[in-house]
């Protein structure tokens, strides 16, 4: 991979990673659009995607914080203890993201084997694109959209953390489950997008530094000057979308997501049909 090369991948990571379109998805396809050509591979994108997380913590740093501070001083114990009532908002929020990150956790290492190699199959992303834009679009079709994010329950908190989950599968998105959930579950579009970007913290930091740390790397895996090229340019275009998409939400429906993720599904098929798309990742083909 040249540089040139990682500013793309990390400009399509940082503009897609927030918006219900899957940043996965992107990056698997252009990745093998570029003349190097091939799947840049899930410990690169979960690499770049440390890039656009640390944008949401600048974003929410004064959410961020007011939610650590509230929920140590709601623990039982430590040198804090009891200086906010467990029943406080942010309090609870941070209760909620923790036990929100469980499933994508459990899953993602019960299925790490597969979701590097056999589920980044283009039919799979393909089916995953058009699957869950119907599904985002009934969602905001009929759902109420009447609750903030003070609705939030223990219940709602690990139904967001399941469909958080999903996205381990390129195609689904990260945001475009959780946000799917959200409205399904009757909360706003800004509330919804305003959870789905908190509880992704946990995960993606996660995830990604498992990955830089134990990833072994492969020939034709990407460097780690690329790769951090790609990440600092991640992070420099995902600040600017979430401060657009916050805006968007707060107007405008996702019925424009819905149409390009069914128009980008029918692209890949016809891409993988006519030969310019390998179906098959470097990582399941490897594997196999």
């Amino acid at each position: 991979m040249t540089w040139w090369e990682a500013i793309v991948l990390g400009v399509v990571q940082g503009l897609t990673e927030f918006l219900p379109i899957s940043s996965s998805a992107h990056l698997r396809i252009v990745g093998e659009l570029l003349p190097g050509g091939g799947d840049p591979g899930a410990a690169f994108t979960a690499i770049t995607q440390l890039g656009t997380e640390t944008a949401v913590l600048l974003y929410f740093r004064k959410d961020i914080w007011r939610i650590i501070k509230a929920w140590v001083g709601a623990l039982p114990v430590g040198p804090w203890r009891g200086t906010v009532p467990r029943t406080d908002p942010d309090a609870r929020m941070g209760w909620y993201i923790i036990i929100g990150s469980v499933p994508i956790v459990v899953l993602g290492l019960l299925f790490q084997d597969a979701i590097e190699t056999s589920l980044r199959h283009l039919y799979i992303t393909a089916t995953m694109l058009a699957v869950f834009a119907v599904l985002l679009g009934l969602a905001d079709r009929f759902g109420r959209k009447r609750k903030e994010l003070g609705d939030l329950t223990l219940r709602d908190g690990l139904l967001f953390g399941l469909a958080q989950s999903l996205a381990l599968v390129p195609g689904v998105s990260r945001s475009g489950g959780t946000i799917t959930m959200g409205l399904l579950l009757g909360y706003t579009r800004e509330a919804a997008a305003r959870y789905s970007f908190l509880l992704a913290i946990p995960a993606v930091f996660g995830s990604g530094f498992y990955q830089l740390f134990t990833a072994d790397p492969t020939p034709d895996a990407p460097g780690a000057g690329v790769t951090a090229i790609a990440t600092l340019a991640a992070f420099g275009v995902g600040f600017l979308v979430i401060i657009a998409f916050l805006k968007i939400v707060s107007t405008y429906s996702y019925m424009p997501f819905v149409v390009y993720r069914i128009v980008l599904a029918v692209v890949v098929v016809a891409l993988v049909v006519s030969g310019v798309l390998d179906p098959v990742s470097g990582a399941a083909a490897a594997s196999s």
